[in-house]
């Protein structure tokens, strides 16, 4: 049986239209994919009417013309610069650095009756890092330099047995290392031949305050005279003023912090009095620095210089006043006033650089006003202040000079090394010519002979060996021998 047909449903004209406008769009669809395929007929040209009129209520944009002035731009603000202008800056780097290897055949403990015992010993030390950096502002005479130092290879705490104590045990803050900031200052030129300077700074006495660095000096150690009575690079805060005459004068005037007295001891004079036990340095006791040093004969420069100074009031505590019997005034801290004790020191000083030879010396001279009553009060001091407490001298004398020719030409190097064979000698009384009362101990009369060979690569690189033997004011202690090997870098 066969089913029977599904009658058939009239067509709506819509629905025509509908499919003939599809068929149409098909179809040209399909000839547009064919003008632009690959393998079909070449592209129609196009045509020269836009395809749709723009419209009638649009508004007619001007037509483009080629001589036409372009329309001028409003002129926009300019942006604000992140960095500020700066003048022209010009910045310099320096450094050195030095280790040493020494061999000593003595203890430590030099206060024993006949003199440190007999011992063989070798230390090595990374006995300082230098890093300066100094700014140039040209074009307005105008200079900052900074100057920091690493000793021993950091910072640290440690223990100490100090002999000038009785064999107290001392804790050491700066032990194990130090940073220090040396020099910090600003500087002015004022014409030509002056400057200002204000800030931290080398204090202008000695020969050290012009050559500390290693290339400076031929020995393996800075000279032991000038530091074992006055601080070693002694550095303070203040203002500075130089002069340079155009035939070979040079002035140097300082002011600065003075020193303070409850660190001066027997052994080191005044070089305790660096105040760097605290933060912030004392300058109720101003000093001043006097220097000249003739630099008008190529080689050679020499010089004095003197240094005056009161050492009371940077004390840390007010405690070295007048005593009075009418002191009622309770309001005040030293109602009768502070016992005075300035410090003087003197010196001449001579370097030479010249040709072959190379040579150095100093002779200084110090007083202390008042140092028994500095004495006597200083030995009540806490043991934590980390001071000796032992009796400062009055007077204090030092003495250094060392010699060198350069026979590298002699052994066949060129003149880009240098080899020194040299003789220093060292003598230094830190109780020299002392009150009557204090006991003008020997122990404190020094005498250190030194020979050695300092070699030199273009200033940059040295390398140097000595051998010191030192005696003491009497027979009865026992000489002293070290060996020390030192290298380092200087640019």
């Amino acid at each position: 049986m066969r089913a029977a047909p599904m009658p058939a449903r009239p067509r709506s004209v819509s629905s025509s239209l509908l499919l003939c406008s599809t068929l149409m769009l098909s179809a040209a669809a399909a000839r547009a994919d064919d003008s632009t395929g690959s393998g079909g007929s070449p592209p129609a040209p196009a045509a020269s009417e836009p395809a749709s009129p723009a419209p009638a209520d649009a508004p007619a944009s001007p037509a483009p013309s080629a001589d036409a002035t372009p329309a001028p731009v409003p002129e926009q603000p300019a942006p604000a610069s992140f960095f500020p202008k700066r003048p022209k800056l010009d910045a310099f780097f320096t450094s050195y650095g030095e280790l040493q290897f020494a061999y000593f055949n003595h203890g430590l403990n030099q206060n024993r009756a006949r003199g440190s015992q007999r011992d063989s010993r070798v230390e090595f030390d990374t006995t300082r890092l230098v890093v300066e950096l100094k700014g140039v502002l040209p074009d307005y005479g105008i200079e900052a330099e900074v100057e920091v130092e690493f000793e021993h290879g950091g910072t640290g705490t440690a223990m100490e047995l100090e002999y000038e104590e009785f064999g107290e045990f001392e804790q050491e803050l700066d032990k194990g290392g130090e940073i220090l900031v040396e020099e910090l200052f600003l500087s002015k030129k004022l014409g030509q031949n002056a400057s200002l300077t204000v800030g931290r700074f080398y204090v202008a006495v000695g020969t050290l305050s012009e050559f500390s660095r290693p290339i400076d000096y031929l020995g393996t150690t800075r000279d032991e005279a000038e530091t074992s009575i006055i601080p070693n690079t002694w550095d303070e805060m203040g203002l500075r003023l130089r002069y340079k005459f155009p035939w070979g004068l040079r002035l140097t005037g300082q002011l600065i912090n003075g020193l303070d007295s409850t660190g001066f001891s027997s052994r080191n004079w005044v070089v305790g009095g660096h105040q760097r036990r605290f933060e912030v340095q004392r300058a109720t006791d101003i000093a001043v620095v006097a220097r000249v040093d003739v630099t008008h004969f190529e080689g050679f420069i020499f010089g004095a210089s003197a240094y005056y100074g009161d050492t009371t009031r940077n004390r840390p505590k007010a405690d070295l006043v007048k005593n009075c019997e009418n002191a009622n005034n309770e309001a005040e801290v030293a109602p009768c006033g502070y016992v005075s004790a300035p410090l003087t020191i003197l010196d001449a000083h001579l370097s030479v650089r010249k040709g072959p030879w190379s040579a150095k010396a100093l002779v200084m001279w110090g007083h202390l006003k008042n140092a028994e009553a500095i004495s006597q009060r200083n030995a009540r001091l806490s043991n934590l202040l980390g001071v000796q407490r032992t009796p400062v001298s009055d007077n204090a004398l030092a003495a250094w000079g060392e010699v060198g020719y350069d026979i590298a030409p002699i052994v066949g190097l060129d003149a880009d090394h240098q080899l020194f064979p040299f003789v220093r000698y060292d003598y230094v009384d830190s109780q020299f010519k002392p009150r009557a009362e204090l006991f003008d101990n020997p122990r404190f009369r020094r005498s250190v002979y030194t020979v050695g060979i300092a070699y030199q690569l273009m200033n940059v690189a040295f390398a140097k060996v000595d051998f010191g033997h030192r005696r003491f004011g009497s027979a009865v202690f026992r000489p002293e021998n070290t060996l020390r090997l030192a290298t380092g870098f200087n640019y």
